[in-house]
């Protein structure tokens, strides 16, 4: 069986396009779980073609956030040439955070995906999971980052940093929560 999709004919390619712009526009302005019939309606297309595209809100919020998690999957990667492990993990988390924050409601939905495998989500979570785990684990040899702490820990405590930044005034809000946070995370 052939599993390679087949390329989408121009007006299709146009109308996925408009879809995923659209998209980044809504959940910005008015979080992940934004109208998909507004949505639809606002990229000039019907419900069923946006459907056709993405089956489920995951599908579309997965598609419009592959190209950021990649993003800091590759982040990661740069960072373990670092000199400074902890701050190099440090330095990784405001800027997911930062992303994490940007989509109102994505902290909530990126701690559930984080252990469901049937999520569109999950391999696009876990392989930025498995590039900041080699932060950690760098931080952790350092003498820098308490021994008992995980990737997985950081990255739910980081989500529900970012949710609770919301809530405090200044855009400085996450990495003055952060700095609390290490401050109790530090290898004694």
């Amino acid at each position: 069986m052939d599993t390679e999709k087949k390329p989408l004919r121009a007006d299709a390619r146009r109308n996925y396009e408009r879809l995923v712009e659209e998209a980044k526009r809504a959940f910005a302005a008015r979080g992940v779980e934004a109208s998909l019939e507004d949505i639809a309606r606002n990229a000039g297309v019907g419900i069923g073609t946006l459907y056709r595209h993405f089956p489920t809100r995951e599908a579309l919020v997965e598609t419009v956030l592959r190209e950021r998690f990649d993003g800091q999957a590759v982040a990661a990667r740069e960072l373990l040439g670092s000199p400074e492990p902890l701050s190099a993990l440090k330095t990784w988390l405001a800027g997911m955070g930062r992303q994490s924050a940007s989509y109102r409601g994505l902290p909530e939905l990126m701690v559930d995906v984080l252990d469901d495998d049937a999520s569109p989500l999950y391999a696009s979570c876990h392989a930025m999971r498995d590039a900041v785990s080699q932060l950690v684990e760098r931080a952790k040899a350092s003498g820098e980052l308490r021994a008992d702490v995980t990737a997985h820990e950081l990255l739910v405590l980081l989500h529900a940093l970012s949710w609770a930044s919301e809530h405090l005034s200044g855009d400085k809000g996450l990495e003055r929560l952060l700095e609390l946070v290490f401050a109790g995370l530090r290898a004694s």
